[in-house]
């Protein structure tokens, strides 16, 4: 069924059930959403920023959470620590051949499955919105995090 329009609070609502139902599949394989946040990101970065503070720095989070991540990872056996990364006492991660395994089994490949449905506008349409969404709320999360 085509549509003309749909107003923002319902597409608001659609945006926030599609993200809780990515959050939780994210609860799989012994995993959480933020460890399989780690791994994806892990194994898509460049080597110089495969650090523990890197991580934290992309994911716009405080090192402590990040580093208790990096530490459960490496005791899973699915992160390794790969090195210095030059930069005073950062370490250089990398996945494990287990890590690269489990993300054969990434939960987020059902979005991906969807979104190889969709045709190139409606793909460029749904990158231009997520990242105009993305970058409204960044000055929330700073004065939030000013305002604590």
């Amino acid at each position: 069924m085509a549509r003309n329009s749909i107003r923002a609070d319902a597409l608001a609502r659609l945006f926030e059930q599609s993200t809780r139902m990515v959050h939780s599949a994210g609860h799989s394989q012994g995993l959480f959403p933020a460890q399989w946040t780690a791994l994806r990101y892990f194994a898509a970065a460049d080597q110089g920023q495969r650090t523990a503070i890197s991580l934290a720095r992309f994911q716009g989070m405080a090192f402590g959470p990040v580093s208790r991540t990096v530490r459960t990872l490496i005791a899973k056996g699915l992160l390794r620590k790969a090195g210095s990364a030059g930069k005073g006492r950062a370490e250089l991660l990398e996945l494990t051949d287990q890590g690269h395994a489990i993300l054969a089994s990434d939960p987020l490949l059902a979005v991906v499955t969807a979104l190889e449905g969709l045709d190139d506008p409606q793909r460029l349409a749904l990158a231009l919105a997520l990242e105009q969404i993305l970058v409204s709320m960044q000055p929330l999360e700073t004065a939030d995090a000013v305002e604590d």
